[in-house]
Protein backbone atom coordinates (compact mmCIF):
# COMPACT_ATOMS: atom_id res chain seq x y z
CA UNK A 1 0.00 0.00 0.00
CA UNK A 2 1.15 3.38 -0.87
CA UNK A 3 0.20 6.55 -0.63
CA UNK A 4 -0.70 8.94 -3.34
CA UNK A 5 -2.57 12.32 -4.50
CA UNK A 6 -4.79 12.46 -7.25
CA UNK A 7 -3.47 14.85 -10.04
CA UNK A 8 -6.47 14.19 -12.75
CA UNK A 9 -8.71 11.75 -14.86
CA UNK A 10 -8.66 9.78 -17.10
CA UNK A 11 -11.67 9.06 -20.23
CA UNK A 12 -11.32 5.60 -21.39
CA UNK A 13 -13.93 5.10 -24.62
CA UNK A 14 -12.89 1.22 -24.97
CA UNK A 15 -11.45 -0.97 -22.12
CA UNK A 16 -11.47 -4.18 -21.02
CA UNK A 17 -14.81 -5.25 -19.37
CA UNK A 18 -13.49 -5.96 -15.75
CA UNK A 19 -13.22 -1.71 -16.05
CA UNK A 20 -16.69 -1.09 -16.55
CA UNK A 21 -18.31 1.30 -14.07
CA UNK A 22 -15.07 2.16 -12.76
CA UNK A 23 -13.25 5.43 -12.50
CA UNK A 24 -9.57 5.88 -13.60
CA UNK A 25 -7.20 8.50 -12.40
CA UNK A 26 -3.38 9.44 -12.80
CA UNK A 27 -2.01 9.45 -9.34
CA UNK A 28 1.11 10.23 -7.89
CA UNK A 29 3.00 8.78 -4.89
CA UNK A 30 3.73 11.12 -2.05
CA UNK A 31 5.53 11.21 1.01
CA UNK A 32 2.98 11.60 4.68
CA UNK A 33 4.24 15.38 4.35
CA UNK A 34 2.39 15.79 1.01
CA UNK A 35 5.77 15.95 -1.04
CA UNK A 36 6.37 14.02 -4.53
CA UNK A 37 7.65 10.70 -4.38
CA UNK A 38 8.16 9.16 -8.04
CA UNK A 39 6.47 8.67 -11.30
CA UNK A 40 2.65 9.50 -11.89
CA UNK A 41 0.84 5.87 -12.50
CA UNK A 42 -3.05 5.29 -13.13
CA UNK A 43 -5.30 3.67 -10.26
CA UNK A 44 -9.07 2.50 -10.41
CA UNK A 45 -11.65 3.99 -7.79
CA UNK A 46 -14.14 1.56 -7.28
CA UNK A 47 -16.36 2.85 -4.71
CA UNK A 48 -14.09 4.91 -2.91
CA UNK A 49 -15.90 8.02 -4.59
CA UNK A 50 -12.19 9.69 -4.43
CA UNK A 51 -11.73 13.40 -6.41
CA UNK A 52 -8.68 15.50 -8.05
CA UNK A 53 -6.42 16.88 -5.09
CA UNK A 54 -7.11 13.68 -2.45
CA UNK A 55 -4.67 12.08 -1.06
CA UNK A 56 -5.40 8.21 -1.02
CA UNK A 57 -4.50 4.88 -0.17
CA UNK A 58 -3.69 2.24 -3.35
CA UNK A 59 -3.34 -1.20 -3.21
CA UNK A 60 -0.04 -1.66 -6.32
CA UNK A 61 -0.06 -5.36 -5.86
CA UNK A 62 -2.08 -7.25 -8.65
CA UNK A 63 -3.29 -10.22 -6.72
CA UNK A 64 -4.74 -8.04 -3.67
CA UNK A 65 -6.53 -5.92 -6.42
CA UNK A 66 -8.32 -9.10 -7.79
CA UNK A 67 -9.36 -9.74 -4.11
CA UNK A 68 -10.77 -6.58 -3.55
CA UNK A 69 -12.27 -6.48 -7.21
CA UNK A 70 -13.53 -10.50 -6.82
CA UNK A 71 -12.36 -10.99 -10.42
CA UNK A 72 -9.50 -13.34 -10.86
CA UNK A 73 -8.78 -12.17 -14.44
CA UNK A 74 -9.12 -8.99 -13.67
CA UNK A 75 -5.81 -6.90 -15.47
CA UNK A 76 -5.53 -4.22 -12.86
CA UNK A 77 -2.54 -3.67 -10.47
CA UNK A 78 -3.32 -0.50 -8.40
CA UNK A 79 -6.82 0.03 -6.59
CA UNK A 80 -7.81 3.13 -4.55
CA UNK A 81 -8.83 1.73 -1.20
CA UNK A 82 -9.40 5.15 0.66
CA UNK A 83 -8.95 8.65 1.09
CA UNK A 84 -6.68 9.74 3.60
CA UNK A 85 -8.45 12.76 6.40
Amino acid sequence: MILARIIGSVVATVKHKSFHGRRIFTVEPVNEKGQKLGQAFLAFDDDIRAGEGDTVLICREGGGCRQIWKDANAPVNSVIVGIVD
